[in-house]
């Protein structure tokens, strides 16, 4: 393949709609997704993205199963599922050009698993954050734009870097460079695991911040806490301000929390995708590649993340079937909050 050639390695909610959105902006791109369906549909039809703001469809595209890449890969943008890193980077290693590198686009902290994979000079970090879903094989729903930030994971801002936040802002214009890419990766962990705590009910994210604050802002400051033992300072982004919440100071949460749900409102996607996998798609979430690496860095760092493990385990327990999405699911949570 062309230097220029962008692979997106995971062609579903995040991959695919940066990947159309950069097709319909002149860039060689080449999809690759382990659904059969999906890729023949891609082929066939090319993507639709039905976005909150345009509808379009892209011309059928170059699209194949990961057995079926051809290589040398240059650029790699990296956005499946965290569970699927480590079979993803074996698959593309052999794969990668000398100068090739690989960018994550998920969610979790996946950069230490790609360089131990592919070598940490092949490595570049990257946090996103904007709300899509798939929806249907080449149908893919984007809900809300929000923030991207590319960065070495060592704080450097490459030439690679910066060529990488060029092609992400055919679909973000406010792509930018950072050069503390894990602040922004740990605060999206806070975020995240907020998230997880709206799934243990079957209600909007921006209905279960509101209804139980104390509890979910109390579980959103573990992995915060857990980020300030590893020296690493969260960032803010999209309404999301990890230090009202690091402060404990209940009337700043509350004003916090009233921008972040009044921004949850607004976005087509109320629910989350973690609520997705739980109640539409039956399948397992990504929480041991989340929630419980928060728990597993807490205790190798001695900070406590009680309301971490314990939405975890009640996460798991709907993963199995022996525990329905409720309201007391968050009753018990908040119970636990001193």
């Amino acid at each position: 393949m062309a230097t220029g050639t962008i692979t997106i390695w995971g062609s579903g909610a995040i991959g695919g709609t940066m990947g159309a959105h950069m097709v319909r902006a002149g860039e060689d791109v080449v999809f690759v997704d382990q659904d059969a369906d999906h890729v023949r549909a891609m082929r066939e039809r090319g993507l639709r993205i039905e976005g909150f703001a345009e509808t379009f469809t892209t011309p059928p595209l170059r699209a194949y199963l990961p057995s079926e890449v051809p290589g040398p890969l240059h650029a790699v943008v990296l956005a499946t599922k965290a569970m699927a890193t480590e079979p993803a980077c074996r698959a593309i290693a052999p794969l990668l050009a000398r100068d090739g590198f690989i960018v994550s686009l998920q969610n979790g902290i996946n950069e230490p698993v790609i360089a131990a994979i592919v070598g940490a000079e092949r490595t570049v970090g990257a946090f996103v954050n904007f709300s899509s879903d798939y929806l249907a094989p080449g149908v893919i729903a984007y809900g809300g734009a929000g923030t991207l930030a590319v960065g070495e994971v060592d704080g450097r801002i490459t030439p690679r870097v910066e060529d990488m936040v060029r092609r992400f802002r055919a679909q973000l214009p406010g792509a930018k460079a950072t050069d503390n890419v894990n602040g922004y990766l740990w605060s999206k962990m806070g975020y995240g695991t907020m998230l997880f705590g709206t799934a243990l009910a079957d209600a909007t994210m921006a209905d279960a911040v509101d209804r139980y604050r104390r509890a979910l802002s109390a579980l959103g400051r573990e992995p915060l806490l857990v980020a300030q033992a590893m020296g690493i300072k969260p960032l803010p982004f999209d309404g999301w301000d990890p230090e009202p919440i690091l402060s404990g100071d209940s009337t700043r949460i509350d004003a916090s929390l009233d921008d972040l749900t009044a921004r949850m409102r607004t976005n087509l996607k109320v629910k989350s995708g973690i609520w997705r996998d739980l109640a539409v798609r039956h399948r397992r979430t990504e929480v041991d590649y989340q929630v419980m690496v928060v728990v597993a860095e807490g205790r190798r760092l001695g900070v406590p993340t009680p309301l971490a493990e314990a939405c975890g385990r009640m996460i798991k327990e709907i993963e199995d079937g022996r525990r329905q999405m409720s309201w007391a699911n968050l009753d018990e949570l908040a119970a636990l909050v001193g």
